[in-house]
């Protein structure tokens, strides 16, 4: 797996993303919460991805937009880590939760947190 986030790892079907809201499990590392469901994808994709911000905590969206960005990045440098030897395919929907700014250091951070949190709950079932 490379360090890419392309168009084909980018969560964007409706239906999938509604699935994921009502089907999906969820983990959370303050201030990120990821929910995930066991999928297959038709164009052999292992992972796919969303970010999402609340415009309640986050009214500009300047702010939204640079939280987005920032996780994608934390996401796109991690992924090759902790999913290169991963043979089921997920969908996962990555929530920010909390009111304040941040840098990328603290969602790196929080990101690897979740992620292996999200490792060692996996593979316990």
């Amino acid at each position: 797996m490379s360090f890419k986030y392309s168009k084909k790892d980018k969560l964007k079907s409706k239906k999938l993303i509604e699935q994921l809201f009502t089907e999906g499990k969820a983990i959370t590392a303050y201030p990120l919460r990821l929910i995930y469901l066991k999928n297959e994808f038709e164009d052999g994709s292992k992972l796919k991805t969303g970010v999402s911000v609340s415009k309640r905590l986050h009214k500009t969206a300047v702010a939204r937009n640079r939280i987005k960005r920032l996780l994608r990045e934390a996401y796109r440098l991690n992924k090759p880590l902790y999913f290169n030897n991963s043979s089921t395919s997920y969908a996962f929907m990555i929530l920010y939760l909390s009111k304040d700014g941040t840098t990328f250091d603290k969602l790196n951070k929080s990101t690897k947190l979740l992620f292996d949190k999200f490792i060692d709950k996996t593979s316990e079932t």
